[in-house]
């Protein structure tokens, strides 16, 4: 067995854990729309644009 075999094992392994965690965080996401849980800067994005402040008009 060569010298980066071993490597090649190790690189393909963390890529493939790395791809198992981050599939398993998308569901959490996915499990939690529309949960009270969620916080309100997730839950309220996307609304209407507050009002400026008074005297930042240009």
């Amino acid at each position: 067995m060569g010298s980066g075999y071993p490597l090649l094992i190790l690189a393909l392994g963390t890529l493939g854990g790395i791809g198992f965690l981050a599939i398993g965080a998308r569901k959490q996401v996915a499990d939690l729309k529309g949960d009270p849980k969620r916080s309100s800067i997730v839950k309220d994005h996307g609304g209407a644009p507050r009002q400026n402040m008074p005297g930042t008009e240009h």
